[in-house]
């Protein structure tokens, strides 16, 4: 079944959205039981069918049964596996642009819906312990006033039923943005820049950000995420970048 339509299923069986029935991408109007218009759903850039289980990336080119790609077999990251509701281009990167850098967070619950419907279609039997959010310094909190990773965190709680914890797993070290950084910067970045307080205890673990460039802040978050106990990490991602758009 091709992912939008699943969405579509996903959204008519829920029969319910409590936002004004406008379209917060286009101003357009919508279908009552949709996020967004059907001229901005079928807009979204999808992912190719043929990408890694484990970093989400397509693969270079087209092959055969789902396998790991050679870059996480010659470098496993420390997660386990990646779920991205799209490529980080078109309309899915402007809406990401809207949501974090113009202070429209009211897009988090469209595309947080998104998000978690796309969880579910790819894996439909997963129940986390614990959803966290990829945290923000708190002088880049004070500045945007919202986290948008913890917003999408949160859709996806109440889709899940899982706890969130926004206080679990810390940024101790106020880093400049990853956005422009090639992928030495942007691990040097974040060497020593996150903190956690508090065992896991085998827990498993879902980890929430908005995009995923290089895989820098998703691995650091993830190794600290091991170290306090986690047995299983998988990454939720509004956007993945393409190999050829990581600096």
């Amino acid at each position: 079944m091709h992912w939008k339509q699943a969405l579509l299923d996903e959204f008519a069986a829920a029969g319910r959205w409590l936002l004004p029935a406008v379209c917060p991408l286009c101003d357009d109007r919508r279908d009552v039981h949709l996020p967004l218009c059907g001229s901005c759903l079928d807009a979204l850039p999808p992912l190719p069918e043929a990408r890694c289980p484990r970093c989400d990336l397509p693969y270079p080119a087209i092959e055969g049964s789902p396998h790991l790609c050679g870059d996480c077999i010659t470098s496993p990251p420390p997660f386990d596996a990646v779920c991205a509701l799209g490529p980080y281009s078109g309309l899915l990167k402007q809406a990401i642009g809207r949501l974090k850098y113009h202070r429209l967070p009211l897009l988090d619950q469209p595309l947080g819906q998104l998000l978690a419907a796309t969880v579910r279609h790819r894996w439909p039997h997963y129940a986390p312990d614990l959803i966290i959010p990829v945290p923000l310094h708190p002088r880049r909190l004070r500045e945007r006033t919202f986290n948008q990773s913890l917003l999408l965190a949160r859709m996806l709680g109440k889709t899940l039923s899982a706890p969130v914890s926004s206080r679990l797993l810390r940024r101790v070290r106020h880093t400049p943005p990853q956005q422009g950084l090639n992928a030495a910067e942007r691990q040097k970045n974040m060497q020593q820049a996150l903190r956690i307080d508090d065992k896991l205890n085998d827990r498993s673990i879902l980890l929430v950000d908005d995009v995923m460039t290089t895989g820098a802040t998703a691995r650091a978050c993830s190794r600290m995420l091991r170290l306090a106990g986690a047995v299983e990490i998988r990454v939720a991602l509004l956007a993945r970048a393409p190999r050829h758009l990581q600096p």
